[in-house]
Parts: structure tokens; C-alpha cells; sequence
């Protein structure tokens, strides 16, 4: 990436084996394919290695190997228009630096991204390598511009240079133009490793304003091979196996990072936190750190997944249904009104009526019989899905499990009136290929903590905890009245029939439940605040107790007062809250054993004590 005017140098007596040659042009270039695999074929024959970068706007290269072969290559580019005054910039190794021999095609030879830059057409002004440093001896009011990225600058740079402290070249611009303005009224002098990255800065800042700008023609190596380590602190990071160069032109031994490109000192190499091809003491995280970073990246995910609602917008909704051993066998009039029977048979007649009901897009008849593991769907037509809360949070996530802390309303399955609109739906697009297996329910009112499984095998794990009764949940609810004692429990029987709006009731020759209260706070507006542990998982257990108890939750659609029966049964977006939050879970790692505890910060005004 350097330019040069006068005769490459020649190597001293004791030359290592190596010549290392870095140049580029700016020149339009055409046919880019049939360049590009003739200058592979004539570098791999004539066993040189290193990169070229091809674009309609130049040529960018870095080869190694014996001085006759490089001439050779050189003297080929020099046939195309354009690339006749080619220059280059020496160095020698005792050792092959370059694994291999790229070329490739890019939309520009060096990353920047501002169409009115052309290189081509408009430069300023190149200022030699012996000016500059008479520049800086006789001190005279200059501002040296740093062009490189951070972790080349942290390698050494100019005394007094300006670091834009930037990770890419690609984001010079904005950093540029955050300069203080009183810059733009004097000399400023841009450098680079060897030249290129100015050829398209300099250009910028003349438009951003900047009156009086100039590059280092050459860039540091031009200095170095010119003027030595004068005035310069450090070394230069160099894009190849040897990483860096003193002013001597020879490699410093120093490393760099496979993971995040930093480089390293001899220290830093002798670092515990120095893996080879892992981390280094710039990258190193601990396991919770990995662990934080992970989560706060899928957090972004599933939010930006999550607030697009996308079942708010038309789309074709199709349910998928998937035979059990239980139901297989069975027409598939029957087996729909078992596996999904608040549908209704009016419903899933007419669904059948109009081809709505298909198995690999066809067709199926009430009577057609289903078997084990068929795949049944649904086809609803065209919808548009209610809105629902988005804010999920994620509270832990390992190898294992996932915890979130759902909002409300939002349903956990996709059911009734919500497909896209679905908990299951946003973490199925933000886990993607993964998909996560939900151990519990809650209803699409309640909000709280969910673990869901990243494993079959772990899943049955998860789910055979939840089903011994050794998980301990807790949940807050606000409740109409106020009950006699500070503690009691509710052992009543709940039907295992649905009965309006899913609901179910109190039922002696039901399924046995059985949940613990305990008041935590009474209030003057004659509701209370209450801890509560279900003992066993019925469906609507807590707010079935509560209302056979009669202190019916505060919001509850479905299970009003005074023994009422509601007529909705997922509250609207903008309607008061269900008070129903599941805020505790502890249960043991499905991996380790060891007891966990999880707790939900989530901010409820009407918890609050």
C-alpha cells in the first residue's frame, strides 16, 4: 500500500530469502472476472503468495516471494492502462509470510463507503517523507492526522498525531467530521501504513472543509525506509504474518489476535487470558461476561422481532396440528373437535367444506382417517392478529435453559385469535434453527417466568420437575376483599371440561389441586396483595381458587366477582392489567443439579408494596 519514485532499494548482503512488495493504483478497471483468474493462475504458477484486491476503481496488492517472480507479476500489471506507473514498496523476511494467494473482487480496494470520493479523478497533495520530518523538527504548527484503525494506532504513530480512535476505515467519515472546527483553518498532514487510505480521506476532508490537507506519500513505511524512527513512537502494524515493523523495516515479533485483531506484546503473550486462536487480554471475557453479552444480543433480537408485531399486519394464517399416538386413527372430523374441541364442530365442518383442513396442500375429507405424527394444517384465510405486550425480557440463558419474563397480554401459544402475535412465535424467529420446548404454561394474562429447554433431552428433564411437584412457584396477586386469616389454602377439585371462553369451574369429580395463600398486604381500597404457591399445575388454578374463595384477582376477564363468568377472555392491549404475575421459579439444573433460583424484576404498579 506504499508508492515510490525512486529505484527499489537492494538488499544488503545478508538479504532474507523474502521480498515483501505492498502497492496500489487507482485506475478503472474492466473485466474484473477474467483479471482476476488470469492473475490467479500466473501468481499460483510462478508460486507467489499474498492478496490482491481487484475493483472497477484499482488495484490494491501484498505479495511475497523471489524478487524475479514478483518482477514478473509487476511487469504483467503494468500492460493495463492505468497501472503503467505502478510503484511499489519493499521489505524483506527470512520467511514466507503469506499462507496462500488470494484474489479477489471488491466493490471498492479499500472500504469507504463515500460515492463522491474518487481517487482516480482527485488526490491532494502527496508530501515527502524528508518534508514532513523537516516539518517536525523545525516545529513547525502542523496537525497530524492518524487515518488508522485503534489497534494499529496502539502499535505506535506519530508524536502528538490525532487518533480518531476508530475500528474501521469505513468510519472516518463520521469521525472526521467531529474534528474541531479552528482544524479546518490549518495545515493538516493524514497518514496511513502506505498511503492508500489517505488517497480517499483527503479527498473527504476537503469537502467537509478542511483548507490545507496533505498525506504522507508512502505512508509510515515510506518513512521509515526515508527517515527512520525520527519523530515516530513505536512501531507499524503491517497486514501480514509478521504484524509489525520497526523503523528498521523488520519485523518486531510482535503478535496479534486471532479473535479480535488486537496486538500483543510480549507481556500480553505471556498472559493467562492469551489463548492462541481464542481471546487475548484485550477480548477475554470470563464465562458470566460470554454469558451477558449473549443474552444482551438475543435481548436486541427478540425485541426487534418482537415489536414488529407481525401478525398485526394481513397475512395467510395457517395452523399446524400434529397427530398424537392418543387421536391416531380417527376421522379427521373426529379427531379435530378432540384435539381442538373449543373450535366447535360448526366451525370445523365449514373449515373442512372449504378445503381449509390439508395435508401436504391437499385437501382432506371429514372422514379421511389420520395417523400418528401427521402433520394436519389449518388454512384461516387471511387475518390481522390483535396487539400485544412486547417488552419480554430474557433473565438467564446457558447450554441448557432459557428463562424469560413474559409480559401481558400475550399469549405463550399460538391459539384462538394469535398466531404471529405468540411468545412461542417471537422466540421460534429469534432462536432460529433452534427451537426452544416450554416446560409450564401461563396464561396469555399472566405475566411472569417461563423456562423453556434448548434439548428434547433436557426438556423431559425440565418438564418431569414440573410434573413431581419439586418446583417451587410463586406468584403475586391482587385480590377483591380481604380474607380472614393471614394464611390458608385451597384444595378444591377443578373440572377437566371447558366450559365458556375455555374456562373452567369448581368440580367434585374433577382433577385434585391444591394452592397456598398468604397475605402480604391489605388495603384500604378493600383489596389485597397476596404471595401464592400452586402445589399442583391446573389450568387456571390460582384465579379458579381465588374466585371459588371469593376474592377473585383484579382484572380478571373471565373470572369476576360474585361468581360471575366474563365474556372475553385475552384483554385488549390498552385495558387495566390481570393482577397476576409469576414471580418466583426455583427448581435444579437439568445439567449440574444444583438448585436454582430466579426472580422477576419486572416493575408492576399494582405489586408494589
Amino acid at each position: 500500500m506504499l508508492s515510490s519514485s525512486a529505484a527499489p532499494p537492494v538488499a544488503p548482503d545478508a538479504a532474507p530469502p523474502v521480498l515483501n512488495v505492498a502497492a496500489y493504483q487507482f485506475a478503472r478497471l474492466d473485466d474484473l472476472p477474467a483479471l482476476r483468474r488470469e492473475l490467479k493462475e500466473l501468481c499460483v504458477r510462478i508460486n507467489l503468495k499474498g492478496t490482491i484486491l481487484l475493483s472497477e476503481e484499482g488495484i490494491n496488492l501484498f505479495i511475497a516471494g523471489e524478487r524475479d517472480d514478483i518482477e514478473a507479476l509487476l511487469g504483467y500489471l503494468r500492460q493495463f492502462p492505468g497501472l503503467a506507473g505502478l510503484q511499489v514498496k519493499e521489505s524483506w523476511t527470512d520467511q514466507q509470510p503469506f499462507r496462500r494467494m488470494l484474489v479477489k473482487i471488491k466493490r471498492e480496494i479499500i472500504a469507504f463507503g463515500i460515492d463522491t470520493v474518487q481517487p482516480a479523478v482527485h488526490t491532494s497533495p502527496k508530501l515527502p517523507a524528508a518534508t514532513l520530518r523537516q516539518w517536525l523538527s523545525e516545529g513547525k504548527p502542523v496537525t497530524l492526522l492518524d487515518t488508522r484503525n485503534d489497534y494499529e494506532i496502539r502499535l505506535g504513530t506519530f508524536r502528538n498525531a490525532i487518533d480518531l480512535d476508530i475500528r474501521h476505515f469505513r468510519h472516518f467519515p463520521e469521525a472526521a467530521a467531529r474534528l474541531p472546527e479552528e482544524t479546518k483553518q490549518q495545515p493538516v498532514v493524514m497518514f496511513c501504513t502506505g498511503g492508500i487510505r489517505c488517497e480517499k480521506a483527503g479527498p473527504y476532508m476537503e469537502q467537509l472543509g478542511f483548507r490545507e490537507i496533505y498525506q504522507l506519500d508512502g505512508g509510515i513505511l515510506k518513512y521509515f525506509e526515508e527517515c527512520g524512527g525520527e519523530h515516530y513512537d513505536g512501531a507499524c502494524f503491517v497486514f501480514d504474518q509478521r504484524v509489525a515493523v520497526g523503523p528498521d523495516l523488520l519485523p518486531t515479533g510482535t503478535a496479534t489476535c486471532f479473535a479480535c485483531q488486537a496486538t500483543l506484546s510480549e507481556e500480553e503473550m505471556q498472559s493467562p487470558r492469551y489463548r492462541v486462536g481464542e481471546s487475548c487480554p484485550h477480548c477475554f471475557q470470563t464465562p458470566a461476561e460470554r454469558q451477558r453479552q449473549q443474552i444482551a444480543k438475543r435481548q436486541a433480537a427478540l425485541r426487534r422481532i418482537a415489536d414488529a408485531q407481525p401478525g398485526c399486519q394481513p397475512h395467510a394464517n395457517v395452523r399446524v396440528m400434529h397427530v398424537p399416538r392418543a387421536l391416531a386413527g380417527l376421522p379427521v372430523l373426529e379427531f379435530l373437535e378432540q384435539f381442538l374441541p373449543s373450535f366447535g364442530r360448526p366451525r370445523w365442518l365449514e373449515a373442512l367444506t372449504s378445503s381449509g383442513i390439508r395435508h401436504q396442500d391437499k385437501p382432506l375429507a371429514a372422514g379421511d382417517l389420520v395417523r400418528e405424527g401427521q402433520r394436519i394444517e389449518h388454512h384461516e384465510g387471511i387475518v390481522v392478529e390483535p396487539a400485544v405486550a412486547t417488552d419480554i425480557e430474557i433473565v438467564f440463558e446457558d447450554e441448557a435453559i432459557v428463562v424469560v419474563d413474559k409480559p401481558a397480554p400475550l399469549p405463550v401459544h399460538p391459539s384462538g385469535r394469535f398466531n404471529l402475535n405468540s411468545l412461542e412465535s417471537f422466540l421460534l424467529a429469534a432462536y432460529r434453527p433452534e427451537k426452544l420446548r416450554l416446560a409450564h404454561r401461563l396464561d396469555a394474562n399472566t405475566s411472569g417466568l417461563l423456562v423453556f429447554s434448548r434439548k428434547y433431552s433436557i426438556a423431559k428433564q425440565v418438564q418431569s420437575q414440573f410434573e413431581g411437584r419439586t418446583v417451587d412457584k410463586r406468584y403475586l396477586a391482587l385480590a377483591h376483599g380481604n380474607p380472614p386469616d393471614d394464611h390458608f389454602r385451597c384444595d378444591a377439585a377443578i373440572g377437566r371440561d371447558t366450559i365458556a371462553l375455555g374456562a373452567r369451574s369448581i368440580d367434585e369429580q374433577g382433577l385434585p389441586a391444591e394452592t397456598e395463600f398468604w397475605v402480604r398486604q391489605r388495603r384500604t381500597d378493600g383489596s389485597c396483595l397476596l404471595e401464592v404457591k400452586p402445589l399442583t399445575g391446573r389450568t387456571n388454578q390460582i384465579r379458579i381458587h381465588l374466585w371459588q374463595l371469593g376474592f377473585p384477582i383484579v382484572g380478571d376477564p373471565v373470572y369476576l366477582p360474585e361468581r360471575q363468568l366474563g365474556r372475553q377472555a385475552t384483554l385488549a392491549i390498552d385495558a387495566p392489567p390481570m393482577c397476576l404475575h409469576a414471580w418466583q421459579l426455583t427448581f435444579d439444573h437439568p445439567l449440574t443439579g444444583k438448585r436454582i433460583e430466579f426472580r422477576s424484576s419486572r416493575q408492576l404498579a399494582w405489586a408494589t408494596t
